[in-house]
């Protein structure tokens, strides 16, 4: 009976004795899995999707409670528990350190950047709207070693260039998935609501062992906004002196307890025929386009996760003569360049309910392009699905990743290189340990086998070591390999383009490569709330099986071949992130490039891949008016530029050139922001020491043999002038 009253009583002294600690955490980042604790106690606890916490049984007394994140700035407080409940909230704000962000791209799986075996530079929203663009492919002109390049003289088609390499090389995730194929790279990043851009993961090198093909060059993860932190509505509209006007609106709704919903629409459309550099082509091509994006979050047992994401895309895209209108399209009566673009892709991730942690990923997406250059038509159907399972397990010192992997890509196009329709497949299966030795040592193995259906097996491996000799100083060390499956009408837009004829001198091979980076991190805390950190990437990659474009053999093809020898991609880059207590902030990026192709002991530069590379964005933030001011630009080396023959009079490579743009920012009224100012503030434009940049510009169907052939890959930089910007951003959260 006595136990029977102690075990009352310990129940009755707990009931009166103890308390809840309870409340909400809300951040424009996610805030599942937050971490609760009371100091120097055992007692914590985590936010489940919502943001919600609970520390139950907590003994009367004073306490410091601390909430760590991150990514976000800790917060400690002290509190106070005596006969009730104690309900706390918080509100968590981004740690301006960009050194402290979290990256899954690296690894496939949340880490801290600077606990990252794998090196990933990490850009959020508000980086980007220091320079407003209506696509995220012109956004990443700021970014260190990353180059939007045009391809087309006339239709303004590009890619994207990391550390040189062509946008082949480059794989373009969204939320991880492989959404965006090489066929379309621009028409991926074209189009994504910026609202609901929660940040952009970048991985220069190969990551061909987690990834599989594409990922040669390096990764761009676009990661949208979880649908529970996204704001209520948003809107940002913003116009230019030469008249595009692009709109932005985002909005989430909860649908019933347990789904949460985001829609986004981006509207971009830009009509003004423009010849400024009087050819009598347009200098802009002029544009329609209409994306749509619903993400769905669902609220599930013991947090785990299910999103669905949905997006449309339609453009429709012209330049030429400045008299071209849509009843030419596809004559020889005035040239243009017509494209009709139509795109449709699907991402999700759902964790299986097991007690492992299991995650079933899948993507798909179908692309559809009706294009007609001059007389030659272009029409390209490819669909692509995607399908992951990967298991996270942590034993020990050991935290593994494994997965298997499945890609299907159907392609067809109406060009003689294409004679039927193709079907893949790529199987594949992947596994990655990293081991921690100590908190100052940690090692990561990975390797990936997957079998081609037509190029049958590849092994690509990987290593990584992270050294972190305190607090303020790391040093990682990658190695690993790549390889890419060749698609010949992503290799260069002007096989497309009619001016040219295309000639593949052999059954292309697939390219393989063969990466090592050595990355050192240093942060510097001057002790008067002055920081700065300096990171600097020394890499090399050697590619075997390179595809090559010879343009200089006749002036009217375009000769693919795989490389019989070697190429070379290596070259050193730095970033340097400096906080003042004042609020100026400098974020400073170099990069120098030795990119070559060497064939028969002879080594040659690629066509349009510079030696150097500057970007530079200075913020500051007039308290008092509430007014900030971004100086936002890059700095570009000489490029060789492909030449006709002998007697074409243009510069064999590009002079240096910068684009440079300035940016004032008013947010002193609730919810609004209202910006404005001026792009391309040097006035640069590529025709500059030029005679003409379009060849052949008053014969494009070469019904003149006498003359230049017509050619439009002279081209190397966006040709518009300088111009005027504004606009309105609100946020309701």
């Amino acid at each position: 009976m006595k136990y029977l009253f102690s075990v009352l009583f310990f129940i009755s002294a707990k009931a009166t004795f103890s308390q809840t600690i309870s409340g909400k955490l809300t951040s424009d980042n996610p805030v599942a899995e937050i971490n609760i604790r009371l100091i120097n106690t055992d007692f914590k606890a985590q936010t489940d999707s919502l943001g919600n916490y609970r520390i139950e049984n907590v003994p009367k007394g004073n306490y410091k409670i601390q909430v760590t994140s991150t990514g976000l700035k800790t917060i400690t407080q002290k509190i106070s528990v005596n006969n009730e409940a104690v309900i706390l909230d918080f509100e968590l704000k981004e740690d301006q350190n960009e050194l402290n962000e979290v990256v899954v791209s690296g690894t496939l799986k949340p880490v801290k950047r600077l606990e990252s075996a794998v090196p990933v530079e990490v850009y959020s929203p508000a980086f980007f709207r220091k320079n407003p663009t209506p696509s995220i492919y012109d956004a990443l002109q700021n970014i260190n070693g990353v180059r939007p390049q045009l391809n087309c003289g006339v239709c303004n088609t590009g890619d994207i260039h990391i550390n040189g390499l062509e946008g082949p090389y480059t794989l373009v995730l969204i939320d991880g998935m492989p959404i965006v194929s090489s066929l379309s790279t621009v028409y991926g990043l074209s189009g994504i609501p910026n609202s609901l851009v929660e940040r952009i993961e970048i991985v220069k090198g190969p990551a061909s062992s987690l990834y599989g093909s594409e990922a040669v060059g390096g990764l761009i993860n676009i990661i949208t906004k979880n649908p529970t932190n996204a704001p209520v509505f948003s809107a940002d509209y913003f116009t230019t002196s030469y008249f595009e006007s692009n709109l932005d609106l985002g909005m989430k709704f909860n649908a019933g307890k347990k789904a949460t919903a985001i829609v986004g629409l981006n509207y971009f459309n830009y009509d003004q025929v423009t010849d400024k550099d009087h050819d009598n082509f347009t200098d802009v091509t002029l544009s329609e386009r209409i994306s749509v994006f619903n993400k769905w979050s669902f609220t599930r047992e013991n947090n785990r996760l299910f999103t669905v994401a949905l997006r449309g895309m339609y453009e429709d895209r012209w330049g030429g003569d400045v008299r071209w209108e849509k009843k030419y399209r596809g004559g020889d009566e005035i040239y243009g360049e017509s494209i009709y673009t139509k795109r449709a892709e699907l991402i999700g991730s759902y964790q299986l309910p097991f007690e492992e942690k299991l995650m079933l990923s899948f993507s798909g997406n179908v692309h559809y392009q009706d294009s007609r250059y001059g007389t030659t038509s272009y029409i390209a159907n490819q669909k692509i699905g995607f399908l992951q399972l990967t298991w996270d397990k942590k034993i020990g010192k050991n935290d593994l990743l494994a997965g298997i992997a499945s890609r299907y890509t159907y392609y067809d196009d109406n060009t003689t290189a294409t004679k039927d329709a193709e079907s893949t497949w790529l199987p594949g299966i992947f596994v990655q340990d990293e081991i921690t030795f100590s908190p100052k040592s940690q090692v990561l193995l990975g390797m990936r086998y997957d079998y081609n259906s037509i190029h049958g097996s590849i092994f690509t491996p990987r290593f990584a070591y992270r050294f972190k000799a305190n607090e303020n100083t790391i040093l990682r060390l990658n190695a690993g390999t790549g390889f890419r499956v060749v698609n010949l009408f992503t290799e260069d837009h002007a096989a497309l383009t009619g001016s040219r004829d295309v000639v593949i001198a052999n059954d292309l091979k697939p390219e393989e490569s063969v990466n090592v980076n050595l990355n050192y991190i240093q942060k510097i805390n001057f002790g008067n709330g002055t920081f700065m950190g300096v990171e600097t990437t020394a890499f090399y990659t050697r590619f075997s099986n390179k595809i090559i474009s010879d343009y200089e053999t006749d002036a009217n093809k375009i000769i693919y071949d795989n490389i019989e020898g070697y190429a070379i991609s290596q070259g050193i880059s730095t970033n340097v992130d400096l906080n003042f207590p004042s609020g100026l902030k400098f974020i400073l990026g170099a990069t120098f490039l030795d990119n070559k192709n060497v064939q028969n002991r002879i080594s040659e530069r690629p066509f349009l891949t510079e030696n150097f590379t500057g970007t530079w964005t200075v913020s500051y933030k007039i308290q008092p008016w509430n007014l900030a001011v971004d100086y936002t630009g890059n700095v570009y080396s000489p490029m060789k530029l492909p030449l006709l023959s002998e007697t074409d009079p243009r510069s064999p490579d590009s002079p240096w050139y910068s684009i440079q743009n300035i940016q004032f920012t008013y947010s002193g009224w609730k919810n609004f922001e209202v910006y404005g100012g001026i792009k391309n503030l040097l006035n640069f434009t590529p025709k500059q020491n030029n005679p003409f940049l379009i060849a052949g510009a008053d014969d494009p169907f070469d019904k003149n043999p006498d003359g230049l052939p017509f050619d439009t890959t002279y081209v190397y930089g966006q040709n518009q002038t300088i111009r005027g910007f504004w606009g309105l951003r609100y946020t309701f959260r």
